[in-house]
């Protein structure tokens, strides 16, 4: 007669298979930050080494109320998620659209100061280095910032018109990941290019 005792099937963990679309998103993520990565680097390496003007100090202000805008969407869309968990359709709409208004800010605010740097300083992309670099490393996060805010405006309008429900939550999250993640890149962009390299 064995002596080994069975463990009930119950009493055994099952492993569960993440996310596919975090999964995903994951790897995009780590794809787009090596892109980030280079462009940043690029930056620093070619900071101050302009033959001609203007400088950063002459022609950057501080973005302080559009970047206080995108930072916060991430709080804004962390509710949105949460509400639509929990099948409030109403507040997840609310929450959605909120994101969505903070997102468009930022974006109204960066294109001002292109159109500021560009008709009032004379800085295009092909004026120095710095106009290069700037125009480069902003630009790619604003492409970001543009493409999340299509993402989140169709579901905005997924969720106004009763398409989007509780069942839909993961990938509402997944999406709330990718928007995580552009506003974790502007602290550094802003930091990089608006703080340090000023």
């Amino acid at each position: 007669m064995s002596n080994v005792a069975t463990i009930p099937h119950s009493a055994v963990g099952e492993w569960k298979q993440p996310s596919k679309g975090v999964v995903g998103m994951a790897c995009l993520i780590i794809a787009e930050a090596s892109i980030f990565i280079i462009f940043i680097v690029a930056y620093l390496y070619y900071a101050g080494k302009s033959l001609s003007g203007p400088t950063p100090h002459e022609v950057l202000e501080l973005p302080i109320f559009t970047s206080i805008c995108l930072i916060s969407s991430s709080i804004t869309v962390h509710f949105a998620g949460s509400a639509l968990h929990h099948g409030k359709r109403n507040a997840t709409s609310l929450w959605l659209a909120l994101t969505v208004l903070l997102g468009g800010i930022f974006l109204v605010g960066t294109g001002q100061e292109w159109y500021q740097l560009i008709y009032h300083d004379g800085l295009t992309i092909s004026t120095n280095l710095f106009g290069t670099t700037f125009y480069s490393l902003v630009g790619l996060h604003a492409s970001h910032v543009i493409v999340g805010l299509i993402m989140l405006s169709l579901s905005l309008i997924f969720s106004l018109t009763g398409q989007m429900t509780s069942a839909h939550s993961e990938k509402l999250e997944v999406l709330s990941l990718y928007w995580h993640f552009v506003d974790a890149v502007w602290i550094v962009v802003f930091l990089v290019v608006y703080v340090f390299c000023r």
